[in-house]
């Protein structure tokens, strides 16, 4: 279950690391320009805002305990949302053009899914995950290829996991670099720079 769907924005009592505040930042801003259609992002996005001031107040209020560490934490942080925002704008760029060659729209897409048109425009925008269905049949109707419509980076909790798993593991012959591991979101943006 991801954190920062839509439907567990709520749910949230805390952020927890600058990667959370990165995201909830992220996801405040592109509420904003669905808010004006629909008024339930208003709350949302309020909630949002309280939970980053919180962090904020907590976390970088005193300048004099602000580590470097903490400071490398919110780079990278904002370093791996800035490379998920890439890559969702240009998968968001793909769809927009062949529905555009194919002589449909968004509001199409979405009888096509099975989905309200609003949802589709979360999905399009990444406020939503896409479900593996969802990008098969645009990947089919549309010819796009998958690594365009699925994004290929480990997330950070899976980072970990593989890290342990691989050290318990006596004969494990594996050897991924930090380059395999933490990279893959900046690899992806120099590879698919728009």
């Amino acid at each position: 279950m991801e954190k920062f769907s839509i439907k567990n924005i709520e749910k949230i009592n805390s952020l927890n690391s600058e990667l959370e505040v990165e995201k909830a930042s992220n996801l405040f801003l592109k509420l904003r320009v669905l808010a004006k259609e629909n008024e339930s992002y208003k709350v949302l996005r309020k909630h949002l805002s309280k939970l980053i001031k919180d962090y904020e107040d907590k976390n970088w209020s005193n300048k004099e305990n602000i580590t470097n560490e903490q400071i490398e934490e919110s780079d990278l942080a904002e370093n791996i949302v800035q490379a998920e925002n890439t890559f969702y704008s240009r998968r968001k760029e793909i769809i927009r053009k062949k529905l555009k060659e194919s002589g449909l729209n968004q509001t199409d897409l979405a009888k096509i899914l099975g989905h309200r048109k609003g949802y589709v425009s979360e999905l399009i925008n990444g406020i939503r995950p896409f479900s593996k269905d969802d990008l098969i049949i645009i990947n089919r109707l549309f010819k796009i290829e998958l690594e365009n419509l699925i994004p290929t980076f480990i997330k950070e909790d899976k980072v970990i996991h593989i890290r342990k798993t691989l050290k318990s593991i006596p004969k494990n012959r594996i050897r991924l670099t930090k380059k395999d591991i933490e990279l893959n979101l900046e690899n992806y943006v120099a590879q698919h720079r728009i």
